[in-house]
């Protein structure tokens, strides 16, 4: 009597709860949304979408050996279906032997090159792991079964193998699997012929016929030995078992079941260089926001930022334009700019900056390192052509929309942290584990992602010259790991707010102190020996031009940057008492003598509207503006000694009189001094949408999920065992149309009908009814106890004839 056959759903009916749960949080997207009960999960484990999903995720090792699964498998077919628990047990057919693994393995073993006894521990060790994610389900005696759809989602070449030759040719199927056969025609290959095949050993296994004779004489051989098969007028295939034979077995050129070692090298100061890093970075963002709130700059019509104010912000920061545009984008990952929203909109500092401004700096940098972890923007496409498109891709734009990144990004930080701390990985040999983490990743394009992580962890401090620093480890505990969904918390409870108080905390360690002193020069440069305080910073920014910077930042004091604090409200004894309460060096005197000369023309012309007046009290200043051929546009005209007037805006007046190397200062309308503030531009806080609230898929929820499943299976096995013991038949669920139909039938033919209607608690009740008419979407029968009732047909669940 043939056996029942197992399949997936009965494979995770059968598992403990621990299993269930590790295979839901190797695959959250099962639990989303959840199942009903295990025959459920069963089926939606074997979708494609979410079998590619798990494939995807797979390492180089794992998916070799599914791969070799596969082929050792042979044809698939139904494997994997979940089935209805309500279906008879199926038989199991002649061909099901081949299609589970061996159980001796053997022939896995040699298609994976694995001898020895290790090799073979760590396949077997494998299989199991793929097992404990349902990408294979076990069989009655323990054998694996590929899933159905795990063929389809690998592709039609596996490995590089061509098709059966049961797909290809079924006549030719018996021939081919005498292996002896097999290999004595192709040694009998004449060269020609050999060559090409060897050409086609290792993929791809679909070849074009050349169109000269002696191609085809080539391989015309070939099709009449049926080493290849034709599939079209000028396309041949090598059949999957004539590549394992040129292969002498083997299923890949080169296995690699184990990930490869990470070569490292020790560094020193690692934390020390990656807070001077961090420290650098709070810097360019203050300047950033600076510059932006006194003149924002538009955005362009597609988004993004145009490529000349990207340019211009890299000049104003003193950076190259990919860093420049890395400090924008982190800026807009950390919400600390974005688009205003106005008729002509402009990227300007958001209103948090102003209270992210006065935090203590590892605070400052903590949403800065988050945001860059958990964003889905490569700020290093910037400048570079995306896709289709035509053109390259802005700053802030929505080319720079990357989601691969992320998770790019958290595998690098997982394999830095795996590492000793101190140790700096070899750039090559991280990339080649990185390769294997993801075989299936374009290797240009995980590459070139690998070298952008690189360089912007450490432009962000998260390493120092190449290893991980501590801050760098708080950072990569906070985030997912790399294969598990489940957020590896730094604090009890692994709150957001607690990682980022936790990331925050180890890089407030590793910060240089801020500084409250300059040192200033004679040759009118003031040395930062570390980052200034912020009050200080702020006058410095004002007061100085930035020379250079690096572990000491140098200022120069010029006659604009004087005359910039001096438009700004301070005076000249103001200024030069606070650069020497905040130097450590006695000021030289070419220092004050530049602010006195500096102060002395500074308002001695002064301008009001007349549009606009200039007075001054030297009349010598006067004659030489209206003898000035240059401000000829300005139409200045003479109204009292003293006294000019001119049809200028004030604003475009003072500028070009300082283009001409006057000093005039703004009047108001009362003859006060108009101060020249830097205008401070913010983007309006835009109502946003409450954040869905998403609990994770995590230990907590998957425990309780897989009880709900297990208490579920409970109740349906309950009710089969229920349903068997009714008398009468199953009754299927039918549609309401076929439902009133068959209805119909059975009163024209006087036949009684078993239904399943459903009650108020929303049970299924079945009945035995005779029906005598149908109308008004209702049925009027005699019930089993003689009695005549009326039944809705939207509450009838289904319906079948009474068998005589």
């Amino acid at each position: 009597m043939p056996t029942p056959r197992r399949s997936l759903a009965d494979d995770i009916r059968g598992r403990s709860d621990s299993e269930l749960i590790d295979l839901v949080l190797a695959r959250p997207d099962l639990a989303r949304p959840a199942p009903a009960d295990l025959t459920s999960l069963a089926a939606r484990a074997s979708t494609r979408a979410s079998v590619q999903r798990a494939v995807e995720a797979l390492d180089r090792g794992h998916l070799q050996v599914l791969e070799a699964l596969v082929v050792d498998g042979g044809d698939p077919g139904d494997l994997g279906d979940p089935g209805d628990p309500g279906d008879p047990p199926r038989a199991e057919s002649p061909s099901s032997s081949a299609d589970a693994v061996s159980r001796d393995g053997e022939r896995l073993f040699t298609l994976l090159g694995a001898p020895t006894k290790g090799e073979r521990a760590v396949v077997m060790a494998l299989v199991d792991d793929l097992w404990r994610v349902g990408l294979l389900w076990r069989g009655d005696h323990r054998d694996h079964h590929v899933v159905r759809t795990v063929p389809e989602v690998l592709g039609p070449t596996v490995a590089g193998l061509g098709a059966p030759i049961d797909e290809l040719r079924p006549s030719l199927t018996p021939r081919h699997r005498d292996a002896e056969a097999l290999r004595a025609t192709i040694d009998a290959a004449p060269a020609p012929s050999r060559a090409m095949l060897e050409k086609m050993t290792w993929g791809p296994a679909l070849g074009v016929l050349p169109p000269e004779r002696a191609g085809t004489t080539t391989a015309r051989w070939l099709l009449e030995n049926h080493l290849l098969v034709p599939v079209a007028a000028d396309r041949v295939a090598l059949p999957r078992e004539v590549g394992l034979a040129l292969r002498s077995g083997r299923l890949h050129r080169e296995t690699t079941l184990l990930a490869p070692d990470v070569t490292t090298r020790p560094v020193s100061l690692v934390d020390a260089v990656a807070g001077g890093s961090a420290s650098e970075l709070l810097t360019h963002l203050d300047e950033l926001a600076a510059v932006w709130g006194a003149e924002p700059p538009r955005a362009v019509r597609t988004g993004g930022l145009s490529v000349r104010d990207l340019k211009g912000t890299a000049t104003a920061l003193d950076l190259d334009v990919d860093r420049a545009a890395f400090v924008i984008e982190i800026a807009y990952a950390a919400r600390l700019v974005a688009d205003d929203g106005e008729v002509v909109p402009v990227w300007a500092p958001t209103s948090e900056v102003d209270d992210w401004s006065t935090t203590e700096a590892g605070h400052r940098w903590a949403p800065l390192a988050l945001g860059w972890a958990r964003s889905t923007r490569a700020p290093h496409l910037v400048g570079r052509k995306v896709g289709s498109g035509s053109s390259a891709a802005n700053a802030l734009g929505p080319d720079v929309q990357w989601p691969a990144i992320r998770g790019i990004r958290r595998e690098v930080l997982h394999e830095l942290a795996a590492l000793e701390p101190g140790q700096a990985p070899d750039p090559d040999a991280l990339r080649e584990r990185l390769l294997w983490r993801r075989p299936l990743r374009p290797a240009s394009v995980l590459s070139d992602a690998l070298d952008a992580v690189l360089r912007e962890a450490e432009w962000l401090g998260v390493t120092g010259r190449g290893a991980l620093s501590a801050p760098g480890r708080a950072l990569s505990a906070a985030l997912p790991g790399p294969t598990s969904p489940r957020a590896r918390a730094v604090t009890s409870g692994g709150s957001p707010d607690g990682a980022a108080q936790a990331v925050a905390a180890a890089m407030s360690a590793h910060l240089p102190a801020p500084v409250d002193h300059v040192l200033v020069q004679a040759d009118l440069t003031a040395v930062a020996p570390g980052p200034l305080e912020g009050s200080l910073a702020s006058f410095m920014r004002l007061a100085a031009d930035v020379e250079s910077r690096g572990g000491a930042t140098v200022y120069r004091f010029t006659p604009a940057s004087v005359r910039r604090a001096l438009d700004a409200g301070w005076t000249a004894a103001e200024f030069v008492d606070t650069v020497r309460r905040s130097s450590r060096t006695p000021l030289p005197q070419p220092f004050e003598y530049l602010v006195s000369d500096v102060a002395r023309k500074h308002g001695q012309t002064r301008i009001g509207g007349a549009s606009a007046y200039v007075r001054s009290d030297d009349e010598s200043v006067l004659e030489t503006m209206l003898a000035a051929r240059e401000l000829a546009p300005l139409q200045l005209r003479r109204l009292a000694p003293t006294v000019l007037v001119s049809g200028a805006d004030p604003r475009v007046l003072v500028e070009l009189l300082r283009d001409h190397g006057f000093a005039p200062i703004q009047e108001g309308q009362d003859g006060t001094v108009v101060h020249a503030e830097a205008p401070r531009r913010r983007a309006g806080a835009r109502r946003r949408a409450a954040p869905p609230a998403v609990s994770p898929v995590d230990a907590d929820f998957t425990t309780t999920l897989v009880a709900g499943l297990r208490a579920a299976e409970a109740s349906a096995d309950e009710r089969r065992a229920v349903e068997e013991t009714r008398a009468g038949p199953r009754i299927p669920t039918t549609d309401p149309i076929v439902t009133l139909s068959l209805l119909r039938d059975a009163v024209a033919e006087r036949h009684g009908v078993w239904i399943g209607v459903s009650d108020q608690g929303g049970g299924v009740a079945r009945h035995l009814i005779h029906p005598h008419r149908v109308d008004g979407g209702r049925v009027w029968a005699i019930d089993e106890g003689g009695h005549e009732k009326s039944y809705s047909v939207h509450r009838i669940t289904g319906a079948t004839l009474e068998t005589p």
